[in-house]
């Protein structure tokens, strides 16, 4: 064994067991690791019987013996779970018929979640892990003795795998391979390819010639793929194996430890062996020395570089086939294109070299098919993994590569510089138009115009005869009641600091002030009568309020005309850039969108499926393994533009428009008539087809004859032959459809609104204490029933859990706090599924889950913990998202892939997905969603930023520190412009970033007083490369009285040097740093771009968050 192998052995090892923590740590509740540690220990990694070590003593605890006993059993297949000796009290029958049991949900969840904290002062989400584990295992344990392909096998029935006429056909996924019937689908569905594979004829030598490594794989794979090929033209089955062509391409890429590479690999791959295997063809058919290969052809085109290196002008016709383009800072695919198209400065290999360097592409010659390859992944280096990128960006129907052209480059430079002119004016536009719409000197800004509006409002209000506050009681209320106070409207609270808004006590002064809490309204106390809505003056007199609202009025109309100049400017410029090259000389060269292939989940593990263009039936559909869908742009924008899901497109494959070829039927040669289907095959394909049929037909005989020799079975053989043959009839194939949307999905999307509707009124007036203290009264009547278990499979518990069909699941995904939500409310709703079905059980499991969303939203929180960490709903309630947002986002969240590993699950994903295609895009702005997502994505990198910052500050990092503090000091204000719940508590991140200059600036001084050339001059780069760029920054923040000295501190500290004798070097050292540090300029100049983040899953990013916060509670008062 090597060195190097057993260091990756280590690494494994190391990184299974920190697997192991997590899912005890998820499981169980406990968050010290030196137990978690010690009980992997003891049961030697098992992590069953390291659960059941960890449950057995917190069983034993004094406090839990006293509270509160569990029980479980598994009579058969039942289970049940009695909790307590008041498990039959206060227990809401869940299993009847009666139409108030989705309303009742929410009060049994509410409810449960007191009494249970209550008794045990332990969650009922923890209790309920805990008590379903020991069945999931049992559950699990069965599975294991099945064999591995029974949960996902095909379907007994030859009927459900049988296709529909002329349907286009699936591909089966044989473990993984979802990538392979993406790129295959895309090139089957060009004709003139599918044309030269089905047409292939391997070499008449083939078999002299010497059987090398190469040839050994691309003559079989060919044979493969024309099999496979053939198939998807005739075939009679709804779907067929690819698992030989599969297995040729996937032992190319094997390595000792059997890990597989990019999935774009495979697909450079596999074009790469079929332009082998027609080459070999093409040599043996020509006589030319370079004879034409059909495949280079097709997929390959040639730019010509041309630039300066180190003052030389060159020209360079290069090849290309796929062509690469980073997503990462662009918006669309035109942005992302000129970026690869102009290239930036060379290296030159001679320090001597001077001049300037770099380089632009132009296209020569363009091929039919142009593949661009969407660079969606990056390796962090920190994190030794690829990391997948989210943006979004934005590509064309069609597409129009003139710009591109090297015949056009002259006008194309013009319009580029002409481009870069408008955009530099806009800018300046931009610029001042912000000022009118965000102005302001402090933190909240407010639109000009407004703020004079809002002046002449209270200005012309009446006011009050007395005091605002005479007339009422000072006294405090009776026990028991509330406080008579008036509630401030939304404008009051927003505009008022936390210390002032209602039932928040005072913070001491020199705490560290904590997250505020939503305030719910007050549902015990009115505004009295003879109290105004809103302030007014105290005393104007009617010269006054003349003068004063004629300025406004003057002053608010010159504002509203200036603002309007600016829109229609900055309108006119979008529109000139946008149709800059829109004259009929820049639109010659159209590519039309063949095939888009998508992408969806994190870099690790994902699943893969295409949209392509049928360009006879004019419409998009959808190739998702077995399953081939009629789509829409609409749906494809959704899953691949990117931004506000984890999925997004990573190929795109764009056709000429003038060459029919690609895409015209095939003709006979006698009678002009379009072949299709097995007209299409070389005799030997049609043969191996035609075989492949008949064993299928076969099969559909034999059920038949099954059917008929078992009574009972006759009535669904016969039915299920009768629904296919009206299929055929219909005349539009079933295969095709998706559900109804004038009953079905109109019914799907009105319940669904109803259901969040209800969930949210019915706690939009109460606070936590009023709905855990209410009971449900909407069955009275109705006997209490035996508290039903709650079924929860935990994910890779023991890796027990069958994986799903769709490729398996993202373990991080699984660990996640929303998800393990979703499984506990799915495994609460079982009761309603079995017995209502899967689309009822969805309306339970999600009325579950918001009511717990919505419970955390308003619970009273320490410092450490925050739920909108946990949670993106948890975000959005506290911040007053539309509710449509929150709905959608509920949806996606149900609808995930991941919750394929068993059948409720799956169901259940089923119709949350179904519901959410059901969606029309007016319905929900896609902008104001796209927008709620990456401010949560904002807040949560805000978060990082911060945590990073205070661990590199304990650790007297205080470079690393300020650097992150920075930025979370920026993005954490422009959060909290949105709203006060929006991001953190400033005062605390400006403690920091302000205490780490600080110290930044001691450590530079000591340096520099030491008087070592080396020292010196290391403590002048960090004054110069971080600490007098940030002074900025500090000066710039609405000037607080604390930043102002912190940086007279440190400019007092080095300008005491020049009345102190030193050596001359260090007085030239000295005077040429002093006007850099007492430039009183407030622009930021030279400071570093923001640092990259490492991926943080979402249970780890809590648990860091918790420990900086409670390290920063354990400092002394005077520390912070």
């Amino acid at each position: 064994m090597t060195v190097e192998q057993n260091v990756l052995q280590q690494s494994a090892a190391q990184k299974h067991q920190q697997t192991l923590l997590n899912q005890l740590r998820e499981i169980t509740g406990i968050n010290d690791a030196q137990i978690l540690q010690q009980a992997l220990k003891d049961s030697n990694g098992n992590l069953e019987l390291a659960v059941a070590f960890l449950t057995a003593n917190n069983a034993k605890a004094p406090a839990q013996e006293e509270a509160a006993y569990y029980h479980t059993a598994l009579p058969g297949n039942d289970r049940y779970i009695s909790v307590g000796s008041q498990a039959d009290a206060n227990v809401i029958d869940l299993t009847g018929d009666d139409k108030d049991d989705l309303q009742r949900a929410i009060a049994l969840s509410l409810a449960e979640s007191s009494r249970a904290f209550r008794e045990t002062g332990v969650t009922d989400e923890e209790q309920a892990i805990s008590r379903v584990l020991e069945a999931s295992i049992a559950e699990n344990k069965a599975c294991l003795k099945r064999a591995p392909t029974e949960v996902w096998r095909d379907s007994r029935n030859p009927y459900d795998r049988k296709r529909q006429d002329r349907a286009p056909v699936g591909l089966k996924n044989v473990g993984n391979t979802c990538w392979f019937s993406a790129v295959i689908q895309s090139l089957f569905n060009l004709l003139e390819f599918r044309r030269l594979v089905l047409n292939y004829k391997p070499p008449s030598n083939a078999q002299d010639l010497p059987r090398n490594q190469k040839e050994h794989r691309n003559l079989p794979f060919m044979r493969e793929l024309r099999y496979l090929f053939a198939l998807l033209v005739g075939t009679k089955r709804k779907y067929v194996d690819p698992s030989r062509a599969v297995e040729i391409l996937k032992d190319a890429f094997k390595s000792n430890d059997s890990q597989q590479q990019d999935v774009s690999e495979f697909t450079h791959k596999l074009l790469d062996w079929l332009e082998d295997a027609f080459q070999m063809k093409a040599e043996e058919e020509t006589d030319e020395e370079k004879p034409k290969n059909p495949m280079v052809e097709l997929f390959y085109g040639r730019f010509l570089a041309v630039g300066v290196l180190e003052g030389k002008k060159f020209e360079n016709t290069e090849m290309f086939g796929q062509y690469p383009l980073q997503v990462n800072g662009f918006r669309d695919l035109h942005e992302c294109l000129e970026a690869a198209m102009i290239e930036g400065e060379i290296e030159s290999l001679h320090a001597e070299g001077s001049g300037r360097s770099g380089q632009e592409h132009w296209f020569t010659e363009l091929p039919p098919v142009l593949t661009f390859e969407l660079s969606r992944f990056e390796f962090n280096q920190a994190l030794g993994r690829p990391e997948k990128i989210h943006n979004k960006l934005e590509f064309p129907q069609v597409l129009y590569l003139d710009r591109y052209m090297h015949r056009n480059r002259e006008i194309t430079r013009i319009k580029r510089e002409e481009i870069k002119r408008l955009k530099d004016c806009l800018t300046v536009l931009q610029q001042k138009l912000e000022r009118y719409l965000s102005y302001g000197s402090g933190p909240k800004r407010f639109p000009l115009a407004d703020i004079l509006q809002y002046t002449m409002e209270f200005a012309s209000s009446k006011p009050v005869c007395g005091s605002p506050v005479d007339g009422l009681d000072a006294t405090p209320p009776p026990c028991g009641s509330a406080p008579p106070q008036a509630a401030p409207s939304t404008a009051e609270q927003q505009a008022a600091p936390s210390s002032e808004l209602p039932r928040t006590p005072p913070v001491p002064a020199g705490a560290v002030p904590s997250r505020s809490v939503i305030h719910k309204p007050f549902t015990q106390s009115r505004v009295p009568p003879d109290l105004p809505m809103h302030p007014a003056p105290r005393h104007i007199t009617e010269e006054e309020l003349s003068v004063l609202e004629s300025c406004l009025h003057r002053w608010r109309t010159e504002i509203e005309n200036d603002t309007r100049d600016l829109q229609e400017r900055i309108s006119k410029i979008h529109r000139k850039v946008e149709r800059m090259y829109s004259d009929k000389s820049m639109i010659q060269v159209p590519y039309r969108l063949h095939a888009v292939l998508v992408h969806e989940g994190q870099a690790s593990a994902g699943h893969y499926w295409a949209y392509i263009f049928d360009h006879h039936e004019h419409r998009w559909m959808k190739y998702n393994d077995i399953a081939v869908t009629k789509s829409s742009w609409e749906e494809l924008v959704r899953d691949s533009f990117g931004g506000y899901r984890n999925a997004s497109a990573y190929c795109l494959m764009y056709i000429n428009d003038k060459a029919q070829f690609l895409i015209q039927e095939e003709f006979h040669k006698e009678t002009g008539q379009a072949l299709a289907g097995m007209e299409t095959l070389p005799p030997d394909l049609r043969a191996f087809v035609e075989e492949d049929n008949r064993r299928f037909q076969d099969e559909l005989e034999e059920w038949d004859a099954q059917a008929q020799a078992a009574p009972q079975g006759a009535p669904a053989a016969q039915a299920r032959r009768e629904a296919a043959a009206a299929a055929a009839q219909a005349g539009e194939a079933e295969y095709l459809e998706q559900p109804s949307r004038n009953d079905f999905s109109k019914h799907l999307k009105e319940e669904t609104a109803r259901t969040i509707a209800k969930a949210s009124h019915e706690h939009e007036d109460d606070s936590p204490e009023a709905v855990l203290q209410s009971t449900p009264e909407s069955s009275p009547g109705r006997p209490p029933s035996t508290q039903q278990a709650v079924e929860v499979a935990a994910p890779r518990v023991g890796r027990l859990v069958t994986e799903s069909k769709q490729g398996g699941y993202d373990d991080e995904i699984m660990m996640t706090p929303s998800m393990q939500g979703i499984i506990m409310a799915i495994g609460k709703s079982r009761s309603v599924y079995d017995k209502c079905g899967p689309e009822a059980g969805f309306f339970k499991a999600i009325k579950l889950e918001y009511s717990r969303l919505v419970k955390l939203a308003q619970e009273d929180t320490p410092p450490e913990t925050d739920y909108r960490l946990h949670h993106a709903v948890v975000y959005f309630i506290q911040n007053q998202a539309p509710k449509k947002i929150i709905e959608k986002t509920l949806l996606e969240q149900f609808g995930d892939r991941n919750l394929s590993f068993d059948e409720r699950c799956h169901n259940i994903m089923k119709v949350a997905r179904a519901k959410l295609e059901m969606i029309k895009p007016e319905e929900v702005n896609l902008e104001e969603y796209e927008e709620w997502h990456q401010d949560y994505r904002k807040f949560r990198e805000t978060t990082t930023y911060l945590i990073i910052g205070l661990e590199n500050f304990q650790r007297e990092s205080y470079i690393d520190s300020l650097l992150f503090l920075i930025c979370a000091y920026q993005n954490n204000k422009e959060l909290l412009c949105k709203g006060p719940y929006r991001g953190h508590d400033q005062e605390l991140i400006s403690h920091y970033r302000r205490e780490c200059l600080l110290k930044l600036n001691e450590q530079a001084a000591d340096l520099f007083e030491s008087g070592e050339d080396r020292d010196v001059s290391h403590g002048l780069v960090v004054m110069n490369e971080f600490v007098v760029p940030f002074l900025p920054l500090l000066l710039a923040d609405d000037m607080e009285e604390k930043d102002v000295l912190a940086v007279e501190d440190v400019r007092n500290r080095w300008c005491s040097y020049l009345g102190q004798e030193m050596e001359p070097n260090l007085q030239e050292k000295l005077t040429d740093f002093l006007p850099k540090l007492l430039d009183c300029s407030t622009e930021v100049k030279g400071f570093q771009e923001p640092p990259k983040l490492p991926s943080c899953p979402t249970h780890e990013l809590c648990e860091r968050f918790a420990r900086a916060m409670l390290s920063l509670s354990r400092t002394p008062a005077d520390g912070r």
